[in-house]
């Protein structure tokens, strides 16, 4: 299943498409806050961190959720990931194998965050919670489900990406965001501003004026190193290729040709032949990240040949102060503690 992607529109000032589109918006808009407001969530009995986004596409929830996870694990919780599975075929609660799990059976995110930690994916997040739960995690990281609040979060941490921030700032369809602004600050215990950029300041302000806390962090590849100097042919089907790009360039990397796909695109045969005769032609070294990685993996021919052939570059997140995922996982378990409480 090939990704989608974004209208160009969508991160440009606002202007005719935007304002064609706004009426639809607008309805849009007030059902997502009704659905937000009146949801009767499932609870569970472990502290819940929900990692969400407030507008669609990539913002570095992954990557997010990667380093809780660590950051959980050093804190000797025994923390259990919760993910819908992008373009996956599981609708039961499906406990992530990366040995014999393929990205178009799963989706690409869960192979990566099941590296790290038991992940289940499925449509019913409360059943892959409380699965977790019984085979023996004690804290649940939920990878998006924000807007749907059909898990309780303790906790809900919003991943902003400080160079496209929240677009024009209108709703879909007429621009990137999942719902009203106001109303998923409500709902939001905290920001954490990924990059650099000031594009995400107008989310800062309305966090500043909720009272809600500000976290920093930076994207940075792992083994770059390796890379750097090299002339190559970067490919990409993310939220937002550029930013990988960009990335390769200030990494010392030459980038003479790249090829951008839709986010989470499944690669065919053809696309990969491509990229493969593009690189032999022009002698460049072929590139790409983790999580298009993933999805080339269990195959065979050409997709095989393009898995050997590229060079991968992941991705980590880090906190700005070291010590911020612990504070995190603080304010969670706080909080679970006093929902316990409350509730007997």
């Amino acid at each position: 299943m090939a990704g989608h992607e974004a209208p160009p529109f969508w991160h440009e000032k606002p202007g005719i498409m935007s304002l064609a589109l706004s009426p639809i918006s607008a309805v849009y808009g007030a059902v997502a806050r009704y659905r937000m407001d009146k949801a009767k969530p499932s609870y569970l009995n472990a502290p819940v961190l929900c990692i969400g986004n407030l507008t669609v596409g990539g913002a570095g929830k992954t990557p997010t959720a990667i380093a809780l996870a660590k950051s959980a694990l050093k804190q000797k919780l025994k923390p259990g990931i919760v993910s819908r599975g992008y373009g996956g075929i599981h609708v039961k609660p499906h406990l992530v194998d990366i040995e014999k799990d393929t990205a178009s059976a799963v989706g690409d995110e869960p192979l990566l965050l099941a590296r790290v930690a038991p992940t289940m994916v499925g449509r019913n997040r409360a059943g892959s919670g409380q699965q977790l739960l019984d085979s023996g995690c004690d804290f649940i990281i939920m990878d998006d489900g924000f807007q749907s609040r059909s898990l309780h979060y303790d906790y809900a941490l919003i991943a902003l990406d400080a160079r496209r921030g929240i677009g024009n700032g209108h709703m879909i369809p007429a621009g990137p965001l999942r719902a009203p602004l106001k109303d998923q600050m409500r709902h939001a215990s905290a920001i954490l501003s990924i990059g650099e950029g000031d594009a995400g300041d107008p989310v800062i302000r309305a966090a500043a004026r909720a009272g809600k806390p500000l976290f920093q962090a930076k994207l940075k590849p792992k083994n770059a190193r390796a890379i750097s100097g090299k002339q190559v042919l970067a490919f990409t089907g993310i939220g937002d290729p550029q930013k990988f790009f960009d990335t390769l360039s200030s990494s010392g990397c030459w980038v003479g040709a790249s090829r951008a796909f839709g986010d989470h695109h499944m690669y065919t045969e053809a696309e990969a032949q491509q990229l493969l005769d593009k690189a032999g032609d022009e002698k460049l070294e072929l590139v790409t990240t983790e999580k298009d990685a993933v999805r080339l993996t269990h195959s065979e021919g050409p997709l095989a040949k393009l898995r050997e052939r590229a060079h991968v570059v992941p991705i980590s997140l880090e906190f700005e102060l070291k010590t911020e995922a612990a504070t995190i996982i603080e304010a969670i378990i706080k909080n679970y503690e006093e929902r316990r409480l409350e509730t007997g």
